[in-house]
């Protein structure tokens, strides 16, 4: 009976002893420099962005727009079908 008491004990300790870990892991912050390449745009590279920008707008106007239904069993079904018919 002592010997489970013990045991108890020290799990109980050890799960305290884990609490303070894992709280202080939240607030965990890396002293990389994510943003290493925050230097201000030069004028010539705003105009390359730009281009591209227009480039990648213009491809987009030029896609059709998907109003085909992508229904692959809409050929099978019979267009007649009522609710009354499916119970």
């Amino acid at each position: 009976m002592r010997r489970r008491g013990v045991v108890c004990f020290f799990l109980v300790c050890a799960g305290v002893a884990a609490l303070p870990g894992t709280a202080s892991a939240q607030d965990f912050k890396p002293s990389i420099n994510l943003n290493a390449d925050s230097r201000p745009l030069t004028a010539e590279e705003k105009e390359k962005r730009k281009a591209v920008d227009d480039a990648y707008r213009s491809t987009i106007e030029k896609l059709p727009d998907k109003n085909k239904s992508t229904d692959p069993w809409g050929n099978l079904r019979s267009p007649t079908t009522s609710s009354k018919q499916r119970q």
